[in-house]
């Protein structure tokens, strides 16, 4: 049987092949598309997602599961073909649903802001997704639970949904004439992702854009008015930890600094933006500039060539972990999945050009190598080969010394490096 593992298996080496013809398009076009800060930044995003969802699944699957048998009026048969039709255009109305309330209501925004906080637009943002979204999510598909459609069903559909989105991230591919009338599509979801006035919040559909077409909630891409990426409050950060509470954290502060009750409920439940007004008097923010400078902190090229090899290493010990994580037990998968946080933290804060990053970097890779070197173990693996063990050694060992030879280096020569906080 097709289960979301197998899917996710096949899908995730088709990511980054789709990903590597995007970059040659646009390089033959001449077009700036990735800028690698922000390419780590949305993938690193990516894997921050999988992590938390190998120890959230249960709660999102269970949840439904539960409801499914103990609550629905009946059981649908999974062998019916209408049954994984009608499933997938009930999960996609709902999905509608969750995405516009995900834009209008606070409590939502703050997980789903992070997949809109990149200012590029290309295939890495796709990937790009919450690690919070777990929370509240599953409440939405809950009338698929009540109404009898199987596990199974409904976790392999929700992939399928999800996994058609990726594809629509691009900048590369133009309108698509009817195509673009009934589908979501590139052209579409451009829309969708821009902050100009004529596009904010509308273009919700996840496979199909009818619903937005019959909600009232569909505009068209206008070549005279090309779409603007990011948010309306930009993240400035390449912090994934920031990038996941930035928002939650202002709610809470809001909320504590509000004087009335009522409005510090208000906070979550209100559109994004909206703040009480005497919050907003004691603590202005400034208007958002459309012409803002772009986030691109200045990092010496030796520097961002050091943090892409070590991104691309972290991605590929990712793939090893969502391999071995769910055989683990719950402590050492924990270890694990603190470690890539760990590492994706340090890399972000390396990537702002900031002297903690620098530390942090310096003591995950010698303390990986040190720990490699003393146990001979890998987590969960409880017996490495030797030249595995001596591989890993050197690895992390020569990044330590490259790491800090480059920090001699730039220190000497008086390239600037960003305080811990600003």
């Amino acid at each position: 049987m097709i289960t979301p593992e197998r899917i996710m298996a096949w899908a995730i080496p088709g990511f980054f092949v789709l990903i590597g013809i995007e970059l040659l398009i646009a390089k033959w076009r001449k077009r700036d598309v990735y800028y690698a800060n922000d390419a780590i930044n949305s993938l690193g995003l990516g894997m921050m997602s999988q992590i938390v969802g190998v120890f959230t699944k249960l709660f999102n699957i269970g949840i439904y599961g539960w409801c499914a048998v103990h609550l629905a009026m009946w059981t649908l048969p999974a062998n019916r073909t209408w049954v994984w039709i009608s499933g997938l255009l009930l999960y996609d109305l709902l999905y509608y649903w969750l995405h516009r309330l995900g834009h209008e209501v606070n409590v939502l925004w703050a997980a789903h802001v992070v997949h809109h906080q990149s200012e590029s637009y290309n295939l890495t943002t796709a990937l790009r997704q919450t690690g919070s979204g777990f929370l509240l999510g599953w409440i939405a598909y809950l009338p698929m639970a009540l109404l009898g459609y199987p596990t199974e069903v409904f976790a392999v559909i929700a992939l399928i949904d999800l996994l058609y989105q990726f594809w629509v991230h691009t900048e590369v591919i133009g309108r698509l004439g009817w195509f673009d009338r009934v589908f979501c599509s590139p052209s579409n979801h451009r829309a969708h992702h821009a902050v100009n006035d004529r596009y904010l919040d509308r273009n919700y559909g996840g496979i199909l854009i009818i619903w937005d077409r019959l909600f009232g909630s569909f505009v068209e891409e206008n070549e005279d008015d090309p779409p603007v990426y990011g948010t309306r409050a930009p993240l400035q950060s390449w912090n994934p930890l920031w990038a996941n509470v930035e928002v939650y954290g202002a709610m809470l502060k809001d909320s504590w600094h509000a004087r009335h009750w009522p409005d510090k409920l208000r906070v979550w439940i209100k559109p994004p933006g909206w703040r009480p007004a005497d919050v907003a008097a004691r603590f202005p923010k400034a208007e958002f500039d459309m012409c803002h400078e772009r986030y691109d902190p200045p990092l010496s090229k030796a520097l961002r060539t050091y943090c892409i090899v070590q991104f691309t290493l972290l991605l590929f010990i990712g793939v090893n972990f969502l391999d071995v994580a769910p055989k683990m037990a719950w402590a050492p998968a924990a270890g694990y999945g603190m470690y890539l946080l760990y590492s994706l933290w340090a890399i972000g804060l390396l990537l702002e050009g900031r002297r903690m990053g620098m530390w942090l970097e310096l003591l995950r890779t010698a303390g990986t190598a040190a720990l490699v070197a003393i146990s001979g173990r890998w987590f969960g693996m409880a017996h490495l080969d030797a030249r595995i063990v001596v591989a890993l050694v050197a690895l992390f060992g020569i990044s330590t010394v490259a790491l800090w030879l480059l920090a001699s280096y730039e220190r000497r020569h008086g390239t600037p490096v960003r305080p811990v906080l600003e």
